[in-house]
Order: C-alpha cells, then structure tokens, then sequence
C-alpha cells in the first residue's frame, strides 16, 4: 500500500459550503469542466457520469474508472474508493474549519501497488493528487 498526500491547502469559504461541494460527487462534472485547457490533451475525460454517490468515466489513457463515496464524517471527511479501475485507491478529503469565512483542505490517497507499479505510477499519481487538492482549493464554493 503507498500513502500520498497533498500539502494543505487554504480555501477562502466556510467549512459547510466546501463539504456540501465535495461530499456530492455529482459536482465533479463542474470539476471536469474546469481542468486547464494545456492539460485536457493528458487527461481526456469522456463518457462522464456523476450522482451524488458515484461518477464514472472512461479516461484517457488510463481506462474506465468509478469512483464512490463509501463514507462521510459530516464537515469533516469524504472517503471514496475505486470501484473499477486499473489501480485500487482509496481517498480521503478532509476539511479543517480555520474561522467562520475559511478552512484548509488536504488529501490522502492510498493506493494498492505492487514494488513495480509504485515505482511507476508514484510520480504521476502524486502530482495527480496535488493538482486536484490545488484545484479544490480554487473553486468558488
């Protein structure tokens, strides 16, 4: 099992809207949409699919994907794990209140790889998980 996480990053709304955003998976279509044009060639998102509970989608060049939420500490935490994928992951996003207008968010991913494909995939995967925490961290909640 390899951990990764993210660094820890500010968010200037209250812990309640940021929980209510990203403890919907149904609001990732929105997160699909807002992925930065110089990257869309490196992950092309098709066939995407969201409810509250899952989303799925076949993505480019690594294969179809669902992902679920198999758990919710109300304002706290959002755990969600693979449910088809080539790599079995779990990930928590956690919310940290810092006043009544902000609090800090941070990931963790834990993903079950064998010696060689940690070797190969820790890099992408890490950078993948501080892209999405970064871009958690810019959405307007």
């Amino acid at each position: 099992m390899k951990r990764i996480e993210s660094g820890v990053k500010q968010i200037p709304y209250p812990q309640e809207s940021v929980y209510a955003k990203v403890s919907d998976l149904s609001n990732l279509k929105y997160l699909a949409d807002r992925i930065p044009a110089d990257q869309k060639g490196q992950f092309n998102i098709d066939d995407l699919e969201c409810t509250p509970d899952r989303v799925s989608c076949s993505i480019s060049p690594v294969g179809q994907i669902e992902i679920g939420v198999i758990g919710r500490d109300p304002l706290k935490c959002v755990k969600m794990e693979t449910l088809r994928s080539p790599i079995k992951l779990t990930m928590w996003i956690q919310i940290v209140s810092t006043g009544s207008s902000s609090c800090k968010i941070k990931l963790t991913v834990d993903a079950d790889l064998n010696m060689f494909m940690a070797k190969m995939v820790e890099k992408p995967l890490t950078e993948a998980v501080e892209k999405l925490a970064e871009m958690l961290s810019s959405l307007p909640y």
